[in-house]
């Protein structure tokens, strides 16, 4: 064999002391053309260009402290090393970090988990609940030395001292942070509080992140108690601040939004108290009217009232009668004799009227009277029960003559 000859394995034993050697920590720019992420936890990916494409790898303990999820389609900056398998002669780009080309991983991390988090409907308001109106016993998840805790405890001394406060004590920064979060939010889950405060006081985007892990956002979905969300400032927005049901700008705005302030109660109390009373004493003064009414239509309607006034009655016409025939008699003493001497004379000249009346009347019965007109040999004559004169009497017709003690039927032979 020539000495200028080498093996295949020499060669990739060469060119592989030589790329990685040569590409050491370097920097790659370029779009995502293909992504796996295996279930060992590496990250199998490749970039490319307008003229060429290089395979990549990231190792699962790298893949671990990376806070987005790159796509197919992304632009990247990779760093890291060439490293080439021997076996195959394969050269790959070995990653040891990734940056979005243009744009913060943090910042990329937020938008992915909010766009994924929204799709699983963890921001919609129908699964907001409502915040208690009257809040006897609180939760503050936070830092237990904090200078958040400090201004919560502060305004709820100020405000609504009565309420009955339980601090759970978390680590609102680090690495490990957002796991110590969600369990500290599970736990205070089971207190029985009317509401859990989560939060911290102000920071950079690092110092904040906690509150962006997806653990936090699962947890805060998972509670059964309302929660509200004060991280930072009032320009800080996290994704907490989405899932929570209710988002205060800073840990003392949400003890401001849930706690009435005593000093306005009271000035409502004591308005409210006078507001009651003058109402009050507008219905008792109605109701004494009323009632006054009433009573006097019952003693009215009473039937000892109507009696009394029946009787009243009876009495003052009785009174008025006596009067008026006292009057009445005392009135017409004077004209009796005259008037009974007038009653007498028309009395005396009806009584001889009626008399000579009497008297004409006997005579016009004795002159009509049938029984004496037949004992002067009169007699009357009737056809079929009919009073008839003898001069109606026709030839061969048959009549009925009679007196007072005689019937006769007789027969016309002739006229004359």
């Amino acid at each position: 064999m020539s000495e200028s000859m080498m093996s295949v394995t020499s060669l990739n034993t060469k060119i592989k002391s030589l790329l990685e050697a040569t590409f050491m920590h370097t920097m790659v720019e370029g779009e995502v053309a293909s992504v796996t992420y295996h279930t060992s936890g590496h990250l199998y990916f490749s970039i490319k260009d307008k003229s060429s494409a290089i395979k990549c790898v990231m190792w699962r303990s790298s893949v671990s402290r990376m806070k987005f999820r790159i796509e197919k389609g992304m632009n990247i900056v990779v760093e890291g090393s060439v490293s080439v398998y021997t076996p195959r002669g394969e050269y790959q780009f070995q990653t040891v970090r990734i940056e979005p080309y243009g744009q913060g991983a943090l910042a990329l991390a937020y938008e992915q988990l909010k766009s994924k988090l929204k799709d699983k409907g963890y921001f919609d308001t129908h699964s907001k609940k409502p915040i208690p109106k009257y809040i006897h016993k609180i939760v503050l998840v936070t830092a237990q030395n904090s200078a958040g805790l400090h201004d919560m405890l502060k305004i709820i001394q100020k405000r609504w001292a009565l309420v009955e406060v339980i601090i759970v004590d978390v680590l609102v920064q680090g690495k490990i942070a957002g796991q110590k979060i969600a369990h500290g939010l599970a736990y205070a889950d089971t207190l029985g509080a009317d509401v859990v405060i989560v939060g911290r006081g102000g920071g950079s985007s690092e110092d904040l992140w906690a509150f962006n892990e997806e653990c936090v956002a699962d947890a805060l979905f998972a509670m059964q108690t309302p929660v509200v969300s004060a991280v930072g400032h009032e320009v800080d927005v996290m994704i907490s601040d989405y899932v929570a049901d209710l988002r205060a700008a800073t840990p003392s705005s949400a003890i401001e939004m849930i706690l009435p302030d005593c000093n306005e109660l009271l000035y409502t109390l004591d308005e409210n108290i006078s507001r009651f009373k003058a109402i009050i004493g507008q219905k008792l003064e109605g109701f004494a009217h009323e009632s006054s009414y009433h009573l006097r239509i019952l003693l009215k309607a009473s039937p000892r009232r109507k009696i009394e006034e029946v009787q009243k009655e009876f009495r003052q016409t009785r009174e008025a009668f006596v009067r008026y025939m006292g009057y009445r008699l005392e009135h017409e003493h004077g004209t009796l004799p005259r008037l009974l001497s007038q009653y007498t004379l028309v009395m005396e000249n009806l009584m001889k009227q009626k008399s000579a009346h009497l008297h004409f009347m006997q005579k016009q019965l004795t002159l009509h009277n049938p029984k004496a007109q037949c004992q002067k040999g009169w007699s009357q004559t009737s056809i079929d029960a009919k009073r008839v004169e003898l001069c109606e009497i026709q030839s061969q017709q048959t009549f009925i003559l009679e007196d007072e003690f005689t019937k006769i039927e007789a027969l016309c032979l002739k006229r004359y």
